[in-house]
């Protein structure tokens, strides 16, 4: 069934091209990408605080990544396709939220009243706040490869099924 996969690729085509020209949209990951940001704090606040203060992107970005690679293992390519889109997402967020580490403008989210910008606090600690913008600019560069491979797979698997039931529809 190709015809669903090509509307979902679509979808995930424009929300990409949304998340290149505009750093704050979102995507329908977002809710479930931002809740596991602040459970990779939350499971990692035993560890040393740059390590916690890091568990969210790690988090955040490993969860997509499992996804990827569950589905690759299910051999479920173009499940593996989609996942791709959410870590693309999910990195589109990680460099708006990298690259805000000096002027802290972003609303921030957290599991205290007053949370602390932990890219702000990461960078500052390796001394390279200096270099939050380029840093947040790689990181979007990233996901925009990463969202392009992703629906390139995606699209040539749909095209691959088209073809294959076209073939299959002029044998019988």
């Amino acid at each position: 069934m190709w015809v669903p996969r090509a509307l979902l690729l679509a979808y995930l085509a424009w929300i990409g091209l949304r998340c290149l020209r505009d750093p704050m949209a979102g995507s329908l990951f977002s809710g479930i990408t931002l809740g596991i940001h602040e459970l990779g704090h939350a499971v990692l606040a035993w560890a040393p605080r740059f390590l916690e203060a890091a568990g969210g992107s790690i988090a955040q970005v490993a969860a997509p990544a499992a996804a990827v690679a569950l589905f690759y293992r299910q051999r479920d390519f173009f499940g593996s396709a989609v996942a791709g889109s959410w870590l693309a997402f999910s990195l589109f967020s990680l460099g708006t939220y990298i690259g805000d580490a000096r002027s802290q403008e972003l609303p921030l989210v957290g599991l205290s009243e007053n949370p602390e910008h932990d890219w702000h606090y990461l960078l500052s600690a390796v001394g390279m706040l200096g270099a939050d913008r380029f840093l947040g600019f790689l990181t979007r560069a990233l996901a925009a490869l990463v969202l392009a491979a992703s629906l390139a797979l995606g699209a040539w698997l749909c095209a691959t099924m088209f073809r294959s039931r076209r073939s299959r529809v002029s044998a019988g």
